[in-house]
């Protein structure tokens, strides 16, 4: 019988690996729920105080994308083509993959994802 053994992201051991320089990649995944990421983002900060100028989507209705081979295989080359010398990478899943004003409504909660209503998408908490 083959042991199947665990998925070891070479992202996350790119962004363990601290501030190297610019350019930087920024990592985040979204989700429904903070069960499943179903996209990520990727943004290229190419130097400091400024915001990302470049920037990648990936979308996935089956597996879990923070779990995904080939995605991660896909945003690695990504990050390499772009020159990247720093990562840096949520350990979890940071609110809804919709986006306001163009999904929803500024200012209203997502209909689709009723899980992130009222929760820090930071700490997953609800707020009161």
């Amino acid at each position: 019988m083959k042991i199947k053994r665990a998925f070891k992201s070479p992202l996350s051991k790119r962004a363990k690996k601290g501030f190297r320089g610019y350019p930087v990649g920024t990592i985040a995944f979204y989700g429904p729920t903070a069960q499943k990421a179903t996209k990520v983002a990727v943004g290229i900060v190419m130097r400091e105080g400024s915001e990302p100028e470049i920037l990648e989507r990936w979308y996935g209705t089956g597996q879990d994308l923070r779990f995904d081979e080939e995605v991660a295989y896909q945003i690695s080359a990504f990050l390499r083509g772009h020159q990247v010398l720093s990562v840096s990478m949520v350990d979890r899943i940071i609110g809804c993959p919709h986006e306001e004003v163009v999904d929803y409504p500024e200012g209203e909660a997502c209909p689709s994802c009723p899980y992130w209503s009222g929760r820090d998408r930071f700490t997953g908490e609800l707020i009161h």
